[in-house]
């Protein structure tokens, strides 16, 4: 571990969050807060398992009533969970739930870490968590963030108990008491010594809950009181905390922002106890530290603070970092140099940007950009150089005066520029548990550092700052006003097939489309297809002119199928030129509350050859939380279409498809469908089918939304490998058209299902029984019933998961639920 060298920047460097693209001077208010921490000397490390496990009611109180350096350390990036939003699923979905956990974060003023473990769905005990995380790496990454951030006390979120309520909340429990152990000891993962020290933090806590029926509090565990009103921020931490939770709206973790006083409880753990307050016995300021004269310089410069001319500052900010710089603990004066210097750039009222008008670029090509800076100080701030990627400008330029500064270059980004996308999806991940970091000094952090930098060398008083400008992408929006994101840098071309799954038939030949996007002309290209080393066809004479896109069909002929002989494969693209080869396809997500994001994935798509029988040709589907089977069904053959209110009341329309398909968490997320029950359930009445896809029992539009009543539970299987009891082996559904056996749950990804019902009308038939090891059978996965001429079917199986993954078996089955009418 940690084979890759930094290279370690000289004092003065200040850089830009590159998510932001802009260095811009932080509020009075904000820059008041900041000399209060930059008194403090305490540091805190929340931890737990996902995204919106953090409590960001304790975060905003210990960061803007406590000022002390706060961070939030998730295990994962919430890759398993479900998505309100949209379709992205996966290493999408974690890609988004970053950036939301990073808009939170920017709210409440915590830092943000994450470890390489990926977010595998619901496990309901520590046992089952541990057979997929592979508890050393994760907790040598825990390790790594506590020596690099080096926190005083850590706070668990959950308990390494059934109390945790998921495998993975208590997992995070586990591996913090273990990386609280060995992150002083210098013998545990001595590789990280060559970056950090070794780090021990004072105290482990648990803060302790009270979770619908669980409260796990007592009034003799150690108590914060937290929620006060803060007049500079107009409301108290508890309604800041609530806006905070907010952003996290993949998960529709919408939270009230609740005004008042509340109780924070927390329980020991391991360290030293606390009796009176989370720092007992921790060095609370510089005095206490040591260094007795740093106090009193903050003090005057808080004491003096002008809010509307924070600039007045610089002179004494300049005296303390001199003071500062002379300190001997390493370790300290990086950090407090890093808080001073961004004090000091936002006291100067300095804004800084290098912006170009479009928003992608490729390697090696040059583009005309526009340094923007502006200074607001009334003391003079003066740009000495500008080193540009491919040249430097020493200009002696002072910029103080409120005058915007613009110099236009032409910027050739360097040949060797890697793709812009996230590092740990940079490689494909080991496993389905843990991401593959290319370079592990990298690990913990939120996202890359801009790579493509201008630097401006500034000079405030004598001293020298370094500030690190992004290559960044501006555009006016007519709606939002300026629009700055990262520039990002793409390849040549990318591809990726149209479809996530083809279906291919025996004796007839399979049209395959790819969507090329070209960045570059070229010509004479050509595009193999491959299943493992083994190539199926190959097509040559592909010419692409640039800044196109092109969908191109190949026929790959019925010989050249018949050579396949397994009935699940994944079928790559590869375009290979002169020059290059190319096998990647561009993600890009975009959502109102996000900055654009881009990650490249192989241009593979599965390729499913079985004996796979569908009746239904006209399907309608009833859009819930967002999934990917309408995609699905429409390359089997069948015509999806997506159904609006007017459909559905519309009685003639209705029942002119032979099934009726409801996306995940319809009644979750789809209010109107109170106003629609009686035309469904007349639909089915008539003879129609509907297959209703799980739903939770979180903010419900309808209690009773089946033909008979039926409860649903939170219990789940979330073994993807566990048997599987057929209960009337005999049942249409399990032999129509295709006949179902135990072989057709092979193969399954992440969990069998959830929320499967727990009680139902005796007219409903179970259709299978299955449980997680030790673990009473479940018979709640289908249900069936006859309702009139037609067929309701509510099935919790995850096969919103298993059909975009290509597996046959979910499609025999759920092919056989939408031809139940048939």
């Amino acid at each position: 571990m940690f084979k890759v060298i930094i290279a370690v920047l000289g004092l003065g460097f200040f850089s830009a969050i590159c998510s932001a693209q802009q260095v811009r001077p932080a509020k009075s208010a904000e820059i008041y807060r900041d000399l209060k921490t930059l008194k403090r000397m305490p540091k805190v490390l929340y931890l737990a398992a996902h995204p919106d496990d953090e409590n960001t009611g304790l975060l905003s109180w210990l960061i803007n009533e406590q000022n002390v350096e706060t961070g939030y350390l998730s295990l994962t990036r919430g890759d398993g969970g479900q998505n309100l939003l949209g379709t992205e699923q996966g290493a999408a979905l974690g890609l988004i739930r970053t950036h939301e956990l990073l808009e939170a974060r920017r709210l409440d003023g915590a830092q943000q870490f994450f470890t390489r473990a990926i977010d595998f769905g619901f496990s309901k005990n520590t046992d089952d968590t541990f057979k997929q995380w592979d508890a050393d790496s994760i907790t040598a990454d825990v390790v790594w963030v506590i020596r690099k951030f080096r926190p005083d006390v850590i706070i668990c979120r959950f308990p390494p108990t059934a109390a945790a309520g998921h495998g993975q909340h208590a997992a995070s429990a586990v591996v913090a008491e273990k990386a609280f152990k060995l992150a002083g000891d210098k013998n545990a993962f001595p590789g990280q010594l060559k970056y950090v020290n070794v780090w021990q933090p004072k105290r482990l806590l648990w803060n302790t809950f009270r979770f619908g029926g669980v409260n796990t509090t007592s009034e003799n565990q150690l108590k914060a009181d937290v929620g006060q009103y803060d007049a500079q921020l107009g409301m108290g931490y508890g309604e800041l905390a609530g806006l905070s939770r907010s952003l996290h709206k993949s998960q529709g973790a919408g939270t009230q922002s609740v005004a008042g006083v509340r109780t924070e409880y927390f329980s020991h753990v391991l360290g030293e106890p606390a009796k009176a307050t989370l720092f007992d016995k921790i060095p609370l300021n510089w005095s206490e530290k040591g260094v007795d004269d740093v106090d009193d310089l903050i003090d005057v410069l808080l004491l003096s603070f002008d809010y509307n001319h924070p600039d007045k500052s610089l002179h004494g900010l300049l005296m303390l970092r001199k003071r500062i710089v002379e300190l001997q603990d390493a370790d300290l004066r990086k950090d407090k140099l890093k808080a001073i210097d961004k004090i000091i750039l936002s006291c100067t009222g300095f804004m800084g940007e290098v912006v170009t008008n479009q928003p992608e670029a490729i390697a090696g090509n040059s583009y005309n950009f526009k340094l923007n800076v502006i200074s607001r100080s009334a003391s003079p701030v003066i740009l000495e150089q500008v080193n540009w990627i491919n040249q430097t400008d020493n200009l002696n330029r002072r910029i103080s005066g409120d005058s915007l500064v613009t110099i236009e270059r032409k910027i050739q980004i360097p040949a060797d520029a890697k793709i812009t996308e996230p590092y740990w999806l940079e490689k494909a991940a080991k496993n389905a548990a843990t991401f593959s970091v290319a370079n592990d000094t990298l690990i913990g952090l939120a996202e890359n550092e801009a790579a493509l930098n201008v630097s401006v060398v500034l000079k405030i008083g004598t001293d020298k700052f370094a500030v690190k400008l992004p290559l960044s992408f501006k555009k006016l929006d007519p709606v939002k006003g300026d629009v700055v994101e990262q520039l990002r840098i793409v390849s040549a071309l990318d591809l990726a097939f149209t479809e996530p799954v083809y279906f291919a038939k025996d004796k007839e030949g399979l049209a395959i489309t790819l969507k090329l996007k070209a960045n570059k002309n070229i010509n004479y290209g050509k595009v193999s297809f491959k299943i493992g080393n083994t190539i199926v066809k190959t097509f040559t004479g592909v010419n692409l002119a640039e800044n196109t896109v092109t969908i191109k069909d190949f026929l790959i002929p019925a010989e050249d199928l018949a050579k396949i002989k397994t009935s699940q494969n994944k079928l790559e693209a590869v375009f290979s030129s002169e020059t290059n080869e190319f096998a990647k396809g561009q993600v890009l997500i975009q959502y109102p509350h996000l900055p654009s994001l881009q990650y490249f994935v192989p241009a593979t798509t599965w390729l499913l050859k079985d004996d796979v029988k569908v009746l239904a040709k006209k399907v309608g589907y009833i859009q819930g939380a967002g999934d990917l089977i309408p995609e699905f069904l429409r390359q089997a053959g069948l015509q999806v279409d997506v159904l609006n209110e007017a459909d559905i009341l519309n009685a003639v329309k209705l029942a002119s498809y032979d099934a009726v398909v409801t996306g995940v968490r319809v009644i979750n997320t789809e209010k109107r469908i109170k106003n629609w029950q009686v035309a469904l359930k007349s639909y089915i009445e008539n003879g129609g089918t509907i297959v209703m896809q799980y739903n939770t029992t979180q903010d419900m539009a309808l209690q009773n939304f089946g033909v008979y009543p039926f409860n649903i539970s939170g219990k789940r299987v979330t073994e993807e490998n566990a048997a599987v009891k057929f209960l009337n082996p005999k049942h249409k559904l399990l032999n129509y058209p295709n006949k179902i056996t135990a072989d057709d749950f092979n193969g399954w990804v992440q969990e069998r299902g959830a929320y499967f019902p727990d009680q139902w009308d005796v007219k409903y038939e179970p259709l299978f029984e299955m449980n997680d090891t030790g673990e009473e059978p479940l018979k709640g996965s289908t249900l069936y019933a006859q309702f009139g001429k037609g067929n309701f079917i509510y099935t919790p199986l995850a096969f919103f998961r298993q059909l975009p993954a290509g597996n046959v078996g979910a499609a025999r089955l759920f092919f056989n639920f939408i031809s139940a009418g048939k």
